[in-house]
């Protein structure tokens, strides 16, 4: 057993409906009574988040460990109850994450100023108040021309990187209307995350096995966070890549590369060249994989891609409830989105079943044991992301990893 998990107590799926009775039906809705647990649930997590932000730091901008990821919890909670307070404590955080953005060269959606503004954006949106709305989405598009050509040190990846600018972007467009953010300048970062990819690939000399090959602090990370699966998944976006022949001549056979290393178990390396078998993570290993994976099975229809990110979902379901606690980027919340991934695609109830249990689990927050992280009601470490997954599983069938998933 890794080290890094604690041991599953849950019976699985056995195929028999009787498994999700008091769960969900056979057309996958939830029971009154599971999804009444958990909204009470949430409502009792969102009270002890908001006492435990009282201490968190003032001037975190960011969505990843800052106020943005409040506000954009907040947000989802205003999709999922409809409850209008919910927006004005979006509002509230946001404008607190607007007072204090970095003004580095950071520009993605996670660690950025770019997160920021397209949450607010959304947010006054929302409120019906067009010309902030307006502003926001003015200066976000304005970092546009400093991604695209890029100073030589912006990487490509999702945390820092030009894709993290481009999920920034999805965001608005996804929420404000596709006709908010030009079509070109999509195509435009997505190009030049492919001339990158191919210069990287040249000097590392892996262009025969992998035509594109991405770098981040001198390791070349494979998950969806900081590597080649992230990457990956946006380039394989219908039409983020402007000539669709690049996708299959570039993209595919660099997703094929990632395959290959895979390890015995069905998880991935947290780097390329790494023999450790360690991580289930989002942000390293099968966890993260598996949107590369299903995404690559929607677009060439290889029956392999679909084998190999159900085999991810195996081993978060045996390694995925980890002691570093409940939350998104290395938690039990961010492993249960594999779950929700592979049911979206496959309606099979076994993977809606784990979801559950997964939920169960982090609805004992605080009772396993767990490391205590750095922000402990952040989005990405905490408490905040745990409560946003047990929001999504209300509605699995519109359930999406935040600020990641398209």
């Amino acid at each position: 057993m890794d080290q890094k998990s604690l041991n599953n107590p849950y019976p699985d799926y056995d195929g028999n409906p009787g498994c999700s009775q008091g769960l969900f039906d056979s057309d996958g809705m939830l029971t009154a009574e599971f999804a009444q647990r958990l909204s009470g649930k949430i409502s009792e997590l969102v009270a002890v988040m908001e006492n435990g932000l009282k201490s968190a730091d003032p001037r975190d901008c960011t969505s990843y460990t800052g106020w943005t990821g409040i506000a954009l919890l907040y947000l989802h909670l205003h999709e999922v109850f409809g409850d209008i307070s919910f927006l004005q404590r979006a509002l509230v955080h946001v404008s607190r994450s607007l007072k204090c953005l970095t003004r580095r060269h950071d520009v993605t959606f996670l660690c950025g100023d770019a997160g920021p503004l397209a949450v607010a954006a959304v947010v006054y949106h929302r409120l019906q108040r067009a010309p902030e709305a307006e502003e926001c989405v003015s200066r976000l598009l304005q970092l546009h021309q400093r991604v695209v050509k890029g100073s030589g040190d912006l990487p490509d990846e999702l945390l820092y990187g030009r894709v993290g600018y481009l999920s920034s972007l999805l965001y608005v467009s996804q929420h404000l209307g596709q006709d908010r953010v030009p079509t070109q300048y999509i195509q435009q970062i997505c190009e030049a995350v492919l001339v990158s990819g191919e210069s990287q690939a040249r000097s590392f000399h892996v262009q025969d096995q992998s035509p594109l090959m991405y770098e981040w602090y001198q390791e070349q990370y494979v998950g969806s966070a900081h590597g080649l699966s992230g990457i990956y998944y946006f380039l394989m976006q219908p039409g983020f890549v402007a000539g669709e022949e690049q996708v299959g001549r570039l993209v595919k056979p660099s997703v094929d590369h990632v395959c290959r290393l895979k390890f015995p178990s069905g998880n991935y390396p947290p780097c390329v060249g790494d023999t450790r078998d360690q991580l289930v993570h989002w942000c390293h290993g099968s966890p993260g994989v598996v949107y590369m994976l299903l995404q690559a099975y929607k677009v060439f229809g290889e029956a392999r891609y679909l084998e190999d990110a159900v085999q991810c979902g195996e081993v978060v379901w045996q390694r995925g409830l980890l002691k570093k606690g409940y939350g998104l980027c290395h938690g039990a919340a961010g492993n249960a989105y594999t779950f929700l991934a592979l049911y979206k695609l496959t309606h099979d109830p076994k993977h809606l079943y784990r979801a559950c249990m997964f939920a169960d689990w982090c609805m004992n927050y605080g009772k396993h044991g767990c490391r205590t992280p750095d922000t402990p009601f952040s989005l990405f470490e905490g408490m905040a992301g745990t409560i946003y997954f047990l929001a999504d599983l209300l509605q699995p069938m519109k359930s999406k990893f935040p600020a990641f998933e398209v």
